[in-house]
């Protein structure tokens, strides 16, 4: 159910593309009410979900390779890669510059499925925004795991419906502990239901379970699942953001990182890494 300005919406009225469609259905059919201020909100929020889903297909069909955070490679034109495997935005770089450059040049970058879902959210709000806004807003871009700048306000939570451009979870819960990054995959959810995982591809649910299912300990009768996790850019935070100056500066405190090494967790299991760093 959509409702924007206090009133219900019918969906209709959109002059959209194909992808917006589909998730303005997807809206319209579940008992969720997806309330908006205003036309402007949900139009964001559905151009900012479409870029998301072609920013995994982009991915998808890039060279990038999945790594854990050992073996993580980025180009140094652009990056730092630190201890960890992270990669830290070079000062006097570009931000929109360096995340273009995993695109146009992948074949110099592996990482794992956390960071992929991260460099796609930032990807799709470049898109979304323009490069001097973005710019402007993320001079302090650090790529590791779940961590993100503040502005782009990711946020996690139980659901028993997404929708696409969302990010899901699949639990390995017996996983072979001799090849943990196969503990799960994170997925954006795709316009025509399946999902993209990086290093796993785009696939079914059914098929991403499969994948994960042949990675288990020796023995296992444990399946992988779909947890009901839902993880997303803050839709509303960004959509305000769009309407200031190119220019715009302010100081903002960045996260805290946890360099936990554990690479594919859940946005939810990073939250716990961070909750025990914070804790006297």
């Amino acid at each position: 159910m959509i409702q924007v300005s206090g009133m219900p919406f019918q969906p209709s009225s959109l002059n959209v593309g194909s992808i917006e469609k589909v998730i303005i259905k997807r809206m319209s059919d579940t008992p969720v009410l997806y309330s908006y201020p205003s036309i402007h909100k949900l139009l964001f929020e559905l151009n900012l979900r479409k870029n998301i889903i072609e920013s995994s297909k982009a991915m998808n069909n890039s060279q990038a390779k999945f790594t854990i955070f050992q073996y993580a490679k980025c180009n140094d034109t652009y990056w730092k890669l630190t201890k960890a495997g992270g990669f830290l935005l070079k000062s006097k770089v570009s931000p929109s510059a360096a995340i273009l450059d995993i695109y146009q040049n992948s074949s110099q970058y592996a990482f794992e499925c956390a960071t992929a879902c991260i460099i796609v959210f930032y990807h799709a709000v470049l898109k979304s925004i323009g490069k001097s806004l973005f710019n402007s807003l993320f001079r302090n871009i650090y790529l590791y795991s779940w961590h993100a700048d503040p502005d782009l306000g990711i946020y996690t939570y139980y659901a028993n419906q997404f929708l696409p451009g969302d990010a899901v979870y699949f639990k390995n819960p017996d996983f072979n502990r001799k090849i943990s990054w196969y503990r799960g995959v994170n997925a954006v959810a795709m316009s025509d239901g399946k999902f993209f995982g990086h290093g796993a591809g785009i696939k079914t649910a059914k098929e991403m379970i499969e994948f994960l299912n042949k990675q288990r300990r020796p023995g296992s009768n444990q399946s992988a699942y779909l947890t009901r996790l839902v993880t997303h850019p803050s839709f509303q935070h960004l959509s305000q953001l769009s309407t200031f100056q190119r220019d715009y500066t302010a100081y903002k405190k960045q996260h805290i990182i946890s360099h936990h090494n554990k690479s594919s967790i859940s946005f939810l299991h990073y939250l716990t890494y961070l909750q025990k760093q914070i804790r006297p």
